[in-house]
């Protein structure tokens, strides 16, 4: 294992340095890193590695969150009003009926095969729009009108719906019934997310003003308590609906909310953690893909996925109307909202494991969802933020 992290970080560092040289997202060099040390290339990477992947790319989820949540003031959220609303749902719902429209005449696949793969595709990647964001937020681009709050806080609870309707549709596939009860499960799960995490965040306030120290213990007690509201979700989704993940940003909130000075010192410490989850989250998430099946559908997968990508943009574009941003910023804020990564990577091969005829289908079309939209998606934000934000 210990031979596998360091080929891990060595050549995700090398490669996302080369990248980043030929002006390129380094994110699509760590990918790189993956798919050649992965099973399906080098097989280079041990097996205890890849059995708890999926768990150290939650680790990294959790960081890039907590450290979201400590830079997001949520009464710059308000002032954005409707339109932040908006985006925690309207551009995934016309995405996923872009590929309810558009699957069966590319892929002869049925309407609700098609429904589970748009839920596939339809989530964004917290991990690569919130760094950026974040560092919009540090250099104050953008902020005049709180784009940066207002991508950074849609993408998070995005996921959650869209997760949502995914397990509902691979409900309805196995022959059950669509739960239209699902989708009010919804913002009882943002609620009871932001309740939760908002009161722990004044109970470890209380305590880290009573007990003396390290802000480097007071990171450790943080990931620890966002480990457990994890396991507390599995356990809670049997009675009630919650969200850890948005639970776990709701700390951070709360954290900068109430103790803005305690937030500002250890949100530089998450983004010295980010450094190394970085690369472990994009070099784990490029061991899962299969390039060479990937590539076998050539480019009906990609013209399908940017056609899809076209419904999201326009989705994001209705959320704007009657909003005060101008057409360079909501051009910027449609380009913003495309990236795609931790969530494909997670549920995309779940359709397969379940002996779905669909299976293979979802699992290549997420995989390149990852290696089109990840790239372009972080290149259009760099390129773009200096010209179209103020």
């Amino acid at each position: 294992m210990l031979t596998s992290l360091a080929l891990i970080f060595l050549l995700g560092l090398l490669l996302g340095s080369i990248f980043i040289k030929l002006r390129l997202p380094a994110l699509l060099g760590m990918i790189l890193t993956g798919i050649i040390l992965g099973p399906y290339s080098l097989n280079l990477l041990d097996s205890s590695i890849l059995n708890i992947s999926s768990s150290l790319r939650q680790l990294a989820l959790v960081i890039i969150l907590t450290r979201a949540g400590l830079s997001l003031n949520i009464e710059d959220l308000k002032k954005v009003g409707r339109p932040a609303i908006l985006m925690c749902f309207l551009p995934a719902t016309l995405e996923i009926l872009g590929t309810v429209l558009i699957a069966p005449k590319f892929f002869n696949v049925t309407i609700i095969e098609a429904a589970i793969l748009g839920s596939v595709l339809a989530a964004v990647s917290p991990a690569v729009i919130v760094p950026r964001m974040i560092k919009l937020i540090e250099t104050k681009k953008g902020t005049n009108k709180s784009i940066p709050q207002l991508v950074m806080a849609g993408a998070s609870v995005d996921d959650v719906f869209v997760i949502v309707l995914f397990t509902s549709f691979l409900n309805f596939e196995k022959g059950g019934n669509f739960s239209s009860t699902a989708l009010l499960q919804v913002p009882f799960a943002i609620l009871t997310g932001i309740i939760i995490g908002y009161l722990i965040s004044l109970i470890l306030i209380k305590f880290f003003k009573t007990f003396h120290m390290r802000d480097s213990i007071k990171i450790v007690i943080l990931l620890s308590v966002s480990f457990l509201l994890l396991e507390l979700e599995i356990y809670l989704s049997r009675f009630i609906p919650f969200s850890a993940l948005i639970s776990i940003m709701s700390i951070g909130i709360g954290i900068l909310k109430n103790y803005e000075v305690l937030a500002k010192r250890i949100s530089s410490k998450f983004s010295k953690l980010w450094v190394a989850a970085e690369i472990l989250l994009f070099v784990l998430v490029g061991a899962t893909v299969n390039i060479k099946y990937a590539l076998s559908f050539g480019t009906t997968a990609i013209i399908f996925i940017l056609l899809v990508l076209i419904f999201r943009m326009f989705g994001v574009f209705l959320c704007l109307i009657g909003s005060n941003l101008n057409k360079k910023e909501k051009l910027f804020t449609m380009f913003a909202y495309t990236p795609k990564a931790t969530v494909q990577a997670a549920i995309g091969g779940i359709p397969l494991a379940m002996g779905l005829n669909c299976g293979n289908l979802v699992l290549t079309i997420a995989v390149l969802a990852i290696l089109i939209t990840a790239p372009l998606g972080a290149l259009a934000i760099d390129n773009t933020y200096k010209k179209f934000l103020n």
